[in-house]
């Protein structure tokens, strides 16, 4: 299954709700979101600086990873910037292939 790093920033009323109950429950609130789309929370870390929350998940597929993005988007209290995850064999697969290419001014 793809993997998927979601860097997110609480916002509005996401921060209020943040204080409120705390980050246990906002953890737990979205592995059963994932877990909704058949995927699994692998990491999941706050942090101080360009971003409020790290998370890695495991998805069945883009679509599932879309549809749980505009979900908690939509509700305009979280910002989320999605990043998919390759493994190494994945990039060793994406090495063999040979794309035709012409480089700009060649």
């Amino acid at each position: 299954m793809p993997k998927y790093l979601a860097h997110c920033n609480y916002v509005g009323d996401g921060i209020k709700g943040l204080l409120k109950d705390g980050g246990t429950k906002r953890r737990a609130v979205v592995d059963k979101l994932v877990e909704s789309l058949g995927g699994k929370v692998e990491a999941f870390y706050y942090a101080f600086g360009e971003r409020d929350l790290y998370v890695i998940a495991e998805m069945p597929d883009h679509e599932s990873m879309a549809a749980l993005v505009l979900t908690v988007t939509a509700t305009g209290t979280i910002a989320i910037k999605t990043t998919v995850l390759l493994t190494a064999e994945e990039l060793d697969e994406a090495a063999k292939k040979t794309p035709i290419f012409q480089p700009p001014g060649a």
